[in-house]
């Protein structure tokens, strides 16, 4: 009798919370800080963030029966991180409960997922493709400082991945850290178990921080975060049930927002873990992935400040490279799908280009501006043709 909850869907969702927390979690801190918040008032927003992501992703992929991970804002973090200089952490909880209900009024009014049923699928998986490269480049231009770290991981993955595919990325974690560890690269003094803790901090409404914080963190998320995420649904052939998602973080982010949760969105790089046939054989049970996600979510959000001392005592060379080695099949298929339709090759190569580069305008990343320009060269070559 088949499990009805596999091991490598379980490996899978216990990935996506690694890599998630691992690529962007000291953000949230460099972003609390710039708030003025205090160590557990920081600590407060990974509680209230992973807390957020738990939820959301396991209600909406019950909900659904569709591997629906969820995530903060990176790329709004990073704009708080710049944005909040002169701000009080008041008007920060302020600002984060304005963003809320702008996301949620984009899901009730259904504006937004009216304009996502638009997304071409060679279009889509050229974006996905841009968003994920980078993080395998990375890996290997760690090569020539971690040799040991980077290679015994590359090795494992090559080795095992014709042997046990559903298990390698776990492989390759443990093998990792055994080297690291070996090599005395894990800076143990940063290692301290302790539990995260909710802190409230009371909001306060001005104008200014509305337009200087809650604007742009409502764009970048909707634009950098959400429409990849939507994309990533779409090229793992998916449909995207935009509003409820967009109902859902919405409403988390508004309860959680005085605790320090700034935007919750759709996972992109993320939740394509959740979406190959390594989660689950059968794509319509790799839901159980994602809900496997939110569980460790939670519980990682409760151990907030173990985690982030965690990820400050293994080298970056070592989370990349587990990152880049968990998402190789996604950034193959998204290239194979892109590219395949020659008469779309064109629009999905420069979508790919610009996002992989990360173009960014008016503080909206690559991804978005890689849409633009991949429709843009669609509509040129469907409406303007040479005589």
């Amino acid at each position: 009798m088949q499990n009805p909850f596999p091991l490598s869907a379980l490996i899978a969702g216990l990935i996506v919370v690694i890599v998630g927390y691992s690529s962007s979690a000291v953000i949230i801190f460099q972003a609390a800080a710039a708030a003025g918040a205090t160590p557990a008032q920081a600590s407060s927003w990974l509680w209230a963030l992973s807390l957020g992501m738990g939820i959301t992703s396991i209600g909406l992929s019950l909900q659904h029966k569709l591997p629906l991970v969820t995530a903060w804002s990176t790329p709004g973090a990073a704009v708080l991180v710049v944005g909040l200089s002169g701000y009080s952490l008041n008007e920060a909880i302020g600002a984060f409960i304005v963003t809320a209900l702008l996301i949620m009024l984009a899901g009730f009014t259904g504006q937004f997922e009216r304009l996502t049923r638009q997304l071409n699928p060679a279009i889509a998986s050229a974006m996905l493709a841009g968003v994920l490269l980078p993080f395998a480049l990375q890996s290997f231009s760690a090569f020539s400082d971690h040799r040991l770290i980077v290679g015994s991981m590359l090795l494992t993955y090559m080795v095992l991945r014709f042997w046990i595919p559903r298990y390698t990325v776990l492989a390759v974690l443990v093998v990792g850290l055994v080297v690291t560890f070996s090599l005395g690269e894990v800076q143990t003094e940063h290692l301290a178990w302790s539990l995260g803790k909710p802190v409230w901090q009371s909001p306060a409404f001005s104008l200014s921080a509305i337009i200087s914080l809650s604007l742009p963190l409502f764009v970048v998320t909707m634009a950098s975060q959400n429409l990849p995420g939507i994309a990533t649904l779409t090229a793992a052939g998916y449909p995207s049930p935009t509003s409820s998602m967009l109902k859902w973080t919405g409403t988390t982010t508004l309860l959680l927002a005085p605790f320090g949760a700034f935007a919750l969105n759709l996972a992109a790089i993320t939740a394509a873990i959740c979406m190959t046939s390594d989660a689950h054989p059968d794509p319509k049970k790799r839901y159980l992935a994602a809900i496997s996600a939110g569980v460790f979510y939670i519980l990682l959000g409760l151990m907030a400040a173990t985690v982030v001392a965690f990820f400050a005592s293994v080298p970056t060379a070592y989370m990349i490279t587990l990152a880049a080695l968990a998402l190789l099949p996604t950034i193959a298929n998204s290239l194979l799908t892109a590219l395949k339709d020659e008469q779309q090759r064109e629009a999905a190569l420069i979508t790919l280009l610009v996002t992989t580069t990360n173009v960014t305008l008016f503080g909206i990343g690559g991804a978005f501006w890689g849409l633009v320009l991949g429709y843009l060269v669609l509509a040129i070559k469907k409406y303007w043709q040479p005589a």
